[in-house]
């Protein structure tokens, strides 16, 4: 029996978490513990000994998010059975999985299973939609059946690892920065929340909300978080990107898992 699951996942917009929650219930476990390294707080060291763990990450341009590799830092596994998720936006994960897998692997985690899913784009919006409403209702009843099959190989003494598509070396990171979202200061309330949610820690709300743009990766979780529609991103380039996107991954793909 699986005692404890510890979720280790950097999830800006929620979608991570969620899938992540939803293979724990899987593994049967009710003892779940979370290691969320989405904002940039102060973090202990962490031995995990015992347990599976589940890790998540969104796929940032084929890419493991890079904050989420310093962060991890904190943690290492003597051994410790991993389930990994790539979380990506209906365009493709790419690397982004088998990084993970490598990643974990230095980190002393014994990766058993893996699973590419789909959530709603962070560039998504209503009148150009990218995955609207991933993960859904079958995403999650996929995901709970990886945490079963999970446990089912870990009550049959198997800790093999699965066969994970990807390539390396890795194809070559993205740069962000230099962009970022805008704020309305005829909706700004300046609750604050923008600020509180970035995973980066580059809003500042005070008398007005300001962005360092150098250092932000365009999570957009501070749009998915204002109550007031007061942050948006219009600049060219995401618009570009947008309008491509919406136009070329209309066609739902489904998760795939490694097992």
């Amino acid at each position: 029996m699986i005692t404890t699951a510890y979720l280790v996942y950097f999830s800006p917009t929620g979608t991570t978490r969620k899938i992540s929650t939803r293979i724990a219930r899987g593994l049967g476990t009710k003892n779940v513990v979370h290691h969320d390294m989405t904002l940039p707080a102060s973090r202990r060291e962490t031995v995990l000994a015992d347990g599976v763990a589940i890790v998540g990450i969104p796929v940032y341009a084929g890419r493991v998010p890079e904050l989420f590799l310093q962060r991890l830092q904190t943690i290492t596994s003597q051994g410790v059975p991993a389930i990994l998720v790539a979380l990506y936006g209906n365009r493709e994960y790419e690397d982004a999985l088998i990084e993970l897998s490598d990643v974990c692997t230095l980190k002393g985690f014994n990766v058993i299973a893996a699973g590419a899913f789909i959530g709603e784009h962070s560039y998504s919006t209503a009148s150009q939609p990218i995955a609207p409403g991933r993960p859904d209702a079958r995403d999650l009843k996929l995901a709970e059946a990886l945490g079963k099959r999970a446990a089912a190989k870990i009550a049959g003494n198997d800790f093999t690892a699965p066969v994970i598509d990807g390539n390396v070396p890795y194809r070559q990171r993205v740069l962000f920065g230099g962009v970022s979202p805008e704020t309305s200061g005829s909706k700004c309330t300046l609750c604050g929340k923008c600020a509180a949610v970035c995973p980066a820690g580059v809003i500042t709300a005070s008398d007005m909300v300001t962005t360092s743009a150098d250092r932000c990766i365009m999570c957009c979780a501070c749009i998915r978080s204002c109550a007031f529609a007061a942050r948006t991103c219009t600049h060219p380039q995401i618009e570009e990107k947008r309008a491509m996107l919406s136009r070329n991954c209309r066609s739902p793909k489904a998760p795939e898992t490694f097992i």
